[in-house]
């Protein structure tokens, strides 16, 4: 096992390299030329975020098996070359969690006994506490926004100071609300009403960007303290700075300001705000965390094993790979259709497999529906390895079944999602060896390619409103690839799902919803 490694890694890692037999070589200072020159003698390659590794250095790295990314992002990293090649991909998302939390902490305690400013009075030979009154945590109420892995840490932890404490997560099963002891907000508005303190831990997506801004902060608590070790942009810097301003925010604590690593942020300016450099995983431990981490990521993939963090498909041999890769595709392309369409959290998954692929290694296919149904939330914390593993610590329960014989298919996989009551099923099926097919959703039977843009609209079972529909999307310049009908005669209820060519804006989506007799209609990305 020969391995490069290209940036920095922390001691011990390295140490587990050469323990585990490895021959590691160190050079972290090569050039762009230099590294291309090399990559070829090498089985591993160990990056953090500056390394390139695309199709330029794929071509060149003839031996690369694995690429161990120490951290969390896998931006520099081109996935789909890695998986085309069979080379895995591992990462450490997780390694700097207890860091990230306990530096959520210290920040919200600096915050409200404004340490840093005692500390530079004091420093400059001036013994004034004056205009810098603190605040007791005991028995104020902290708002978490994002309740998963950090989240919950911050919430156990502040539990001890005899705090109260609230969340919001719509993507979180209420059982992980009662395990972890927080009091669930069903809306985010209502959280905001409520907490003295406001402290952020949800992944960065379009869903998440600016979620915390004016409106939000217009309902909030007068006096508010806000906490962001998560991302920058999660919470609206202008919509802060005129809380400020208006007192609704007495104080801020942030880790990760917007312009960063450029020291450009006007928070900067405000004497009641404390920042810090993004400094949640920087802790000897996390870096310890993360060398070993890696490094034992690394070596498991270059012996075959199965990686808890393979961030692209798991190690398969090629006759069982070839016989699921559609149905991976498949499985995938059901869960992600679930929180587009639906947005109770999950409390319960239950998958069916019928026909042909009822006798396939359909664990794997299991992994991809779960990997389908919470990567748009979680974005790349989600794999093949892991899915499993997020959906238990999401308090989601699991079962999968199988059936020999299926009607009207050789072969089907049915998945049932329960959530506070409700359930919400899909069905899909592969026709010849990579014919994706939608067939069913919530009872309404189709025949759907699935395509990376959809309208999926139900409506009522009556006379203009798909003439309607294809108007308004016309005038709107949408064009309509395929249209799909689905009818429950019982209800008088019917489903449309069109495929289009372009994205449809939240602009056009309003005015399609607005047609008289359509009761709810949801773009789809795939």
């Amino acid at each position: 096992m020969k391995i490069l490694v290209s940036e920095p890694i922390a001691e011990k890692g390295l140490e587990k390299l050469v323990q585990e037999g490895a021959t590691v070589d160190l050079k972290t200072s090569l050039t762009r030329q230099e590294l291309l020159k090399i990559i070829g003698e090498y089985d591993a390659l160990i990056v953090r975020s500056n390394t390139k590794v695309n199709e330029e250095l794929y071509q060149k790295a003839t031996q690369l098996k694995v690429v161990g990314r120490a951290g969390n992002g896998v931006d520099n990293i081109d996935m789909d070359g890695a998986t085309k090649r069979g080379i895995i991909v591992v990462n450490t998302p997780d390694s700097n969690s207890v860091s990230a939390c306990e530096l959520t902490i210290g920040l919200l305690l600096a915050t409200c006994r404004n340490i840093p400013q005692h500390h530079i009075r004091l420093k400059g030979k001036v013994w004034d506490r004056s205009g810098l009154k603190g605040m007791e945590l005991l028995d104020k109420t902290v708002g978490i926004v994002g309740l998963g892995r950090i989240g919950s840490l911050v919430a156990t932890r502040l539990k001890s100071f005899g705090m109260k404490i609230v969340a919001y997560d719509p993507y979180i099963s209420d059982s992980r609300f009662q395990h972890v002891g927080v009091e669930k907000k069903e809306k985010l508005e209502d959280l905001m009403r409520v907490c003295d303190i406001l402290t952020v831990h949800t992944p960065k997506t379009e869903e998440t960007y600016g979620m915390i801004g004016k409106e939000q902060l217009a309902v909030a608590k007068k006096g508010l303290t806000v906490i962001n070790c998560a991302r920058a942009g999660i919470v609206n810097e202008v919509a802060l700075i005129e809380a400020l301003k208006t007192k609704i925010v007495a104080r801020v604590g942030i880790d990760v300001p917007e312009g960063e690593p450029e020291p450009i942020s006007p928070l900067l300016e405000y004497d009641n705000v404390i920042v810090t450099p993004h400094a949640g995983a920087d802790t000897k431990e996390a870096q310890d965390n993360v060398g070993v981490t890696i490094a034992q990521e690394v070596i498991s993939a270059l012996r075959g094993e199965m990686v808890p963090n393979a961030v692209n498909l798991p190690t398969l041999h090629t006759q069982e790979l070839a016989a699921v890769k559609n149905y991976l595709k498949l499985g995938e392309t059901m869960g992600k259709l679930y929180y587009q369409l639906e947005k109770e959290a999950v409390e319960k998954v239950e998958i069916t497999y019928r026909g042909e692929v009822a006798a396939m290694e359909t664990s794997v296919i299991s992994l991809a529906i779960l990997k389908g149904l919470f990567e748009p939330v979680l974005k790349e914390k989600v794999n093949y390895v892991n899915a499993s593993v997020v959906a238990k610590s999401r308090g989601v329960v699991v079962t999968e079944s199988k059936e020999s014989e299926v009607d009207s298919y050789l072969t089907l996989i049915t998945v049932k999602v329960i959530s506070k009551g409700k359930e919400f099923t899909i069905s899909g099926t592969v026709f010849g060896k990579d014919d994706l097919r939608i067939v069913e959703i919530n009872g309404y039977e189709f025949d759907v390619i699935p395509m990376p843009y959809m309208l999926i609209a139900e409506n009522m079972d009556k006379p203009g409103v798909v003439g309607q529909m294809g108007t308004l999307l016309g005038v709107a310049k949408v064009n309509i690839a395929t249209m799909q009908l689905g009818r429950k005669l019982t209800d008088n209820r019917a489903m449309m799902v069109l495929t289009v060519d372009s994205e449809v804006s939240k602009e056009t989506l309003e005015f399609v919803g607005g047609v008289d007799g359509i009761l709810r209609v949801r773009f789809v990305k795939l």
